[in-house]
């Protein structure tokens, strides 16, 4: 009994452990599509290589290692919503802890690139 009880907690702890690090994709109860539609800035937070690869349509391209420093020359409004998403999700966190630190206050990490295309039919 004891055994099982320290496997659910060591599964639990890594749950968490890698939703903290590497960021959990897309809030499932935020309407992407609508925030888009309202005129949402949206980043690819990948590699420039990455990008040209394909992309979000009406997406612009920011690293996610240089998106604290680069925002500003594309939105001053820290209340404007941004949505941000990568591969996988990871960078997208990373990209979204960054911007809040900054001050930006309605950042939405959408995740990667495939749950983007999906939610959004492309």
């Amino acid at each position: 009994m004891k055994t099982t009880i320290k496997l659910g907690w060591a599964v639990l702890t890594m749950g968490l452990l890698t939703n903290l690090l590497f960021g959990g994709g897309t809030n499932k109860e935020i309407d992407i599509p609508a925030l888009i539609k309202e005129g949402a800035l949206v980043i690819d937070v990948r590699s420039a290589g990455e990008f040209s690869g394909g992309h979000i349509d009406g997406a612009i391209n920011i690293s996610h290692n240089v998106i604290s420093r680069d925002i500003a020359k594309y939105e001053k409004n820290k209340s404007k919503p941004i949505i941000v998403y990568c591969r996988s999700g990871g960078r997208s966190s990373a990209a979204q802890r960054s911007l809040e630190s900054a001050g930006y206050t309605h950042v939405i990490n959408g995740g990667s690139f495939q749950q983007m295309r999906k939610l959004l039919g492309q």
